[in-house]
């Protein structure tokens, strides 16, 4: 059996320190004792992995090296992904001391997919449609922004360039009733790694507490058994960690966005 220790262990060498980008034009590279992401016009820039071996004398000037780096570029936000077991242990001080402010933690949450129920079917009344094309990802979008209330051009773009760079990596659901997007949700997978990340699953607010968010983990949890995906990986909310954790989820650790913004 594996332990939690092996897998954050397991975690943190495949999906960190040996990150791969997330989408097209991105890429990931090694800066003396960090990994970060940077490029593209819709990527993420961020710093994913910090040596564990960074210690107080070094830390502020890996910190100052990552801010000049995305100034020099014209980045105008970028994110430190910390960690709780991340080293030293006054980084997420040094990193409000320079400047980047820290955004709701989320919990690091991995389960076998051997090990999870698949059989959770959506509520009367709602549909999951798998999408593969440019209309469904529209869907995605809407349904992201009926759960959020907030624009979701940005996801809609992301998501319509990673469709069309790497479609056999895409796997999105949207969940529909009455003909309306009510929720979405993907399984993002990891070629070359032990893991595949579950995303989204944010829903309408007139549709939660009605089984929709465990309908979506279910069908992800089938497609990813089909795949031979080995475990799945979530950052989860406040929200979505209970509903995980009955499901088989275990918490492994704590990880916070710090975020530096540049006013344009």
């Amino acid at each position: 059996m594996t332990t939690p220790e092996r897998l954050l262990a397991l975690f943190d060498h495949e999906m960190r320190e040996n990150a791969r980008p997330d989408g097209p034009g991105a890429r990931v590279e090694r800066d003396g004792p960090v990994v970060r992401q940077s490029g593209g016009d819709d990527s993420w820039s961020a710093v994913v992995w910090s040596s564990p071996t960074l210690d107080e004398d070094g830390a502020d000037a890996a910190v100052a090296a990552q801010v000049a780096y995305c100034l020099a570029r014209g980045v105008t936000s970028f994110e430190w992904k910390l960690y709780d077991y991340d080293r030293p242990a006054s980084l997420g001080d040094r990193l409000r001391a320079a400047g980047f402010v820290p955004e709701p933690p989320e919990t690091l949450m991995v389960a076998a997919v051997a090990d999870l129920p698949a059989d959770a079917g959506p509520p009367a009344g709602v549909e999951l449609r798998e999408v593969h094309d440019e209309a469904g990802v529209r869907l995605m979008a809407e349904a992201h922004e009926a759960a959020f209330g907030t624009d979701s051009s940005w996801l809609r773009d992301r998501l319509l360039a990673r469709l069309a760079a790497a479609p056999e990596e895409f796997f999105g659901l949207v969940a529909v009733a009455d003909g309306v997007p009510v929720s979405s949700a993907r399984l993002e997978l990891y070629p070359g790694t032990s893991f595949a990340g579950l995303w989204g699953g944010g829903t309408h607010p007139a549709w939660r507490g009605r089984g929709i968010y465990r309908a979506l983990v279910a069908h992800r949890v089938r497609t990813a058994a089909a795949r031979g995906v080995g475990y799945l990986q979530v950052d989860a909310s406040a929200d979505s960690a209970p509903i995980l954790a009955r499901l088989g989820f275990t918490a492994l650790a704590t990880t916070t966005p710090y975020v530096y913004r540049i006013a344009p």
